[in-house]
């Protein structure tokens, strides 16, 4: 999992391409989602999210994703579970502290963010801090609701 998680970080500029694409397809869906009900498609689109993003991020499923703010590499992952940035007890070596033979996962996502377009901006961007009540949900599901509001205010 680790390797794979590597990857994602080393590949960050194509994912980040391939998830704008599909950020936009599943925006443009916000019809069929909102028919569906959002409710109803919250357990197995939440499923196919843990599948697919455990595999390529090591994803906690925290609900509130931002892999595209911290070039690819999951903030969850750290073991204090810091969300903006480093602890200061990064090893010399980019290690952390909690878990020496790992590699520090804000050292990774600097260097996923210095790979994307965005990402260097991005990775500057304070995050609030985790809702746990969010724990398990689907990001995805919230982006296209978030996203297609804002799209009807931006039109009145």
């Amino acid at each position: 999992m680790l390797n794979v998680r590597h990857w994602s970080v080393r590949h960050a500029r194509g994912l980040e391409i391939f998830y704008a694409a599909f950020e936009r397809v599943f925006v443009a869906l916000h019809p069929l989602w909102k028919s569906i009900g959002y409710q109803r498609l919250e357990k197995p689109m939440a499923g196919v999210e843990k599948v697919v993003k455990g595999l390529l991020f090591d994803c906690q499923m925290c609900g509130q994703c931002v892999l595209s703010s911290t070039g690819m590499s999951c903030p969850m992952n750290c073991p204090k579970n810091l969300r903006n940035g480093p602890c200061g007890g990064v090893r010399a070596n980019g290690n952390c502290e909690v878990k020496p033979d790992m590699k520090c996962v804000w050292v990774e996502a600097f260097a996923g963010s210095q790979r994307m377009r965005a990402g260097k901006e991005a990775i500057k961007v304070v995050q609030f801090a985790v809702d746990r009540r969010l724990q398990g949900h689907s990001s995805w599901l919230k982006v296209a609701r978030d996203k297609a509001a804002e799209n009807v205010m931006g039109t009145e």
